[in-house]
């Protein structure tokens, strides 16, 4: 999907103001160049925002039981942190030589929890505990296939696991195999027991 700002045509508006009546007055302060707005019809702002909104899944459009992974607590030193301008006033199209403060951050978050983790990379790239548990999983599978183990093609998960689990099993390639619930609510350990074998692995 396009920017606004790479939609529209030179000449296009949707003001509604009349042209002035009364004489205009310059004031000296005005600008050195000239706003860079984008130019397109009422139609055209109101179809691309709507467009914008028909793609975020939410409660008012499909089922969607999800959040409670991603609404942890987090230190107000953390949050104050995070709401700095250097990071919350970065766009996505910022030139990467004005944005070298964030950058070193991460450079040096992925830095130190390498050094505390004791692995070689890491990566900042998922966005919540769905996108980073199917990141795993397609880590599993790359050191798996680069040993050359290729018998494991099923992911164990229990009955009452994230409904992302199960989601993110059958994305990377696996058969799921679901495993019930005893009536307090724990997992049936036998039926565990019967489904651990050579070609399994735990999600």
């Amino acid at each position: 999907m396009k920017l606004i700002f790479e939609k529209g045509t030179p000449g296009r508006h949707c003001h509604l103001l009349p042209d002035c009546d009364v004489p205009v007055h310059e004031i000296g302060i005005g600008r050195e160049r000239k706003l860079n707005l984008p130019e397109l019809s009422e139609n055209e702002i109101s179809r691309h925002y709507t467009s914008l909104a028909g793609r975020a899944h939410g409660v008012n459009n499909g089922f969607y039981p999800l959040g409670s992974c991603t609404m942890k607590y987090n230190p107000k030193v953390n949050e104050e942190a995070a709401s700095l301008e250097g990071f919350t006033g970065i766009h996505p199209l910022q030139p990467e030589h004005t944005v070298q403060g964030a950058l070193r951050v991460f450079e040096l978050a992925e830095q130190y929890l390498c050094e505390i983790t004791g692995m070689d990379a890491m990566t900042f790239q998922p966005a919540a505990g769905a996108h980073g548990e199917f990141t795993g999983l397609l880590l599993m599978k790359a050191y798996h296939h680069f040993r050359g183990d290729e018998k494991r093609t099923k992911i164990i998960v229990p009955d009452s696991a994230h409904g992302t689990n199960p989601a993110s099993a059958a994305m990377a390639g696996y058969s799921v195999v679901s495993i019930p619930s005893r009536e307090d609510g724990c997992v049936d350990l036998d039926k565990l027991k019967e489904a651990v074998g050579g070609r399994t692995r735990r999600a």
